[in-house]
């Protein structure tokens, strides 16, 4: 049977569509933010940049594809109820590490990442805002259903805790990557140094917990 030639030019659509956000994220990798605007995205990926507004309106909506399919919180919110009934065994201890843990990774070993929460705290841009507060909602939504329940009646604002905590990932992440010095000695350039880490995330949750 002869292939469709709707089926093929949906495919060539998908395939520059994925070109686009790849070029786009090479940019952002090796010269940040500053570097990005249509026709550099276009010249990376080598196609015309009539394309990016046929594909995705504008520049804006080509970097919030980008965003959305290289946030390190994966989570939809379709998931949202899976994950609060299944942290429910343990009142969300392991997903509390779990989630430093992912964060921890995703921004020691991805430049993309690094530059993206980089950009976030440089620019005041809408399209950043808006996946911040997307990360935000989700986040919300499991704490008040699973870690809220927990400490109602604990003294510890694990709330506040746990900003603490995942503000130190955002930080020794970016340091170690950008001024590549160890920080209290720890170095996290070097796996053990990352272990090291990793090792007090979970301590600081156990603490939590206890």
């Amino acid at each position: 049977m002869a292939r469709k030639v709707t089926d093929g030019l949906v495919r060539n659509k998908e395939r520059t569509k994925a070109n686009l956000i790849s070029a786009l994220g090479r940019i952002l990798k090796d010269d940040g933010f500053s570097g990005l605007s249509i026709s550099r995205v276009a010249d990376v990926a080598k196609v015309d940049r009539r394309l990016i507004y046929d594909y995705f309106g504008s520049l804006d909506g080509l970097v919030k594809e980008y965003l959305n399919s290289n946030d390190y919180w994966k989570i939809s919110p379709d998931e949202i109820d899976d994950i609060v009934q299944t942290s429910k065994d343990d009142s969300g201890k392991t997903l509390a590490y779990s989630v430093l843990e992912n964060q921890f990774d995703s921004l020691i070993r991805n430049e993309e990442m690094r530059r993206i929460i980089t950009w976030g705290l440089s620019e005041k841009l809408p399209i950043l805002k808006e996946l911040d507060l997307k990360r935000e909602d989700m986040g919300n939504r499991v704490l008040s259903e699973v870690f809220d329940r927990h400490f109602e009646n604990s003294d510890k604002n694990f709330r506040a805790m746990y900003a603490i905590l995942m503000g130190g990932v955002y930080y020794l992440t970016l340091h170690a990557k950008m001024q590549e010095n160890p920080f209290c000695g720890i170095d996290l350039q070097e796996p053990p140094g990352q272990e090291e880490i990793k090792k007090a995330l979970k301590q600081f949750i156990d603490l939590a917990y206890s």
